[in-house]
């Protein structure tokens, strides 16, 4: 299920704000601009693991066409592994 957007903004703010309050972080500049940052970078995370799901998705059932029989749970779940390496892409 993809994330919304506003679920990516509460949680970017509740990180961002509780590395400063913790002091893990001092930011250098606005905290809404780190915040931004923030934002962007998980929504592209998202949409990244959103598109090697659906990929996996397709070469599974590909896959499970041609194979009856296999577990098409574990071969989806093997094959989002391998695209998330290839990609570079930490699950």
């Amino acid at each position: 299920m993809p994330v919304r957007e506003q679920e990516i903004d509460a949680l970017a703010r509740h990180l961002v704000e509780s590395l400063k309050a913790s002091g893990a972080i001092v930011p250098k500049g606005e905290l809404d601009a780190l915040i931004a940052c923030v934002v962007e970078f998980m929504s592209d995370n998202f949409e990244t693991e959103n598109q090697i799901d659906e990929e996996a998705d397709r070469m599974a059932e590909r896959e499970a066409r041609q194979h009856p029989g296999v577990d098409v749970t574990r071969l989806r779940a093997l094959i989002k592994q391998r695209i998330a390496q290839r990609r570079d892409f930490t699950l």
